[in-house]
């Protein structure tokens, strides 16, 4: 019953680690308490992504391929947007800005037990940005210089359409997520709203169930697994570069 209860606590304040801190509230329907209005959202269809403003957010129709540079050594991670479109296509979008190139890990969770690495703060490339608040930001759209959030997306393994704005257990979902979190899965790090994702990412360093139908899985490390698992804490990307698949990208920006 102890080690029960041991592992339970140890995944409770792991999972906090994935939460964005401090972000500005995404622009969705809130309830007086600031948690997602109950029933809002239950699956997904094309009439209700666009009425809760998903319509214009890029996709990704297909596969990419994108690299990351870290240390000088090379990460592969091939990015599933068959599964996970908007969350595909929303990083695929941010690589093809240059919004991930020089920002930092800024949380890396090794113990008790191997956890994630987790990054992408647009903010971690200014040095004068205090280190307590990294992980509080996101991107910014320069063409509308609002911030821009994106649904939680979670694909049910025999679903035809993904399930938005919900975990699968609040959807009374049981089935298992079609992309789950094995080592080396590439997922989004969101506030405890749903739809409050924006840059930042994490990669498992082991395999990670207990996060699986509560955070969006979008991609996974197929080269590099090795140098993923020397990041280090202020370990910077040196480059991101989609080296193959960004044709299937629709509605990026430049």
């Amino acid at each position: 019953m102890q080690i029960k209860f041991h592992r339970w606590l140890v995944s409770v304040l792991m999972v906090g680690v994935l939460w964005v801190s401090g972000c500005a509230t995404p622009n969705t329907a809130q309830s007086p308490s600031g948690t997602t209005a109950a029933t809002e959202t239950v699956a997904a269809s094309p009439t209700t992504e666009a009425s809760n403003g998903f319509a214009n957010l890029p996709r990704l129709a297909g596969e990419a391929t994108v690299e990351l540079v870290v240390n000088g050594s090379p990460i592969t991670i091939q990015v599933n947007g068959e599964d996970a479109p908007i969350t595909a296509g929303n990083f695929v979008d941010l690589v093809q800005r240059g919004v991930y190139n020089n920002t930092s890990f800024h949380r890396v969770v090794r113990s008790p037990q191997p956890f994630v690495v987790q990054g992408g703060d647009p903010q971690s490339t200014d040095p004068d940005v205090p280190v307590g608040l990294l992980g509080t930001g996101g991107f910014v759209d320069p063409a509308t210089s609002e911030p821009r959030y994106i649904p939680l997306e979670i694909k049910p393994a025999n679903a035809t359409e993904p399930v938005y704005s919900q975990t699968l257990e609040g959807a009374g979902i049981t089935e298992a997520p079609k992309l789950t979190h094995t080592r080396g899965a590439v997922a989004m790090a969101r506030s405890n709203l749903p739809d409050s994702a924006s840059s930042q990412f994490y990669i498992t360093l082991a395999d990670l169930s207990f996060l699986d139908g509560s955070y969006a899985v979008f991609g996974y490390v197929t080269d590099g697994m090795d140098t993923v698992d020397q990041i280090q804490q202020g370990d910077r990307i040196d480059s991101a570069r989609v080296i193959s698949g960004a044709d299937a990208l629709q509605g990026g920006g430049t």
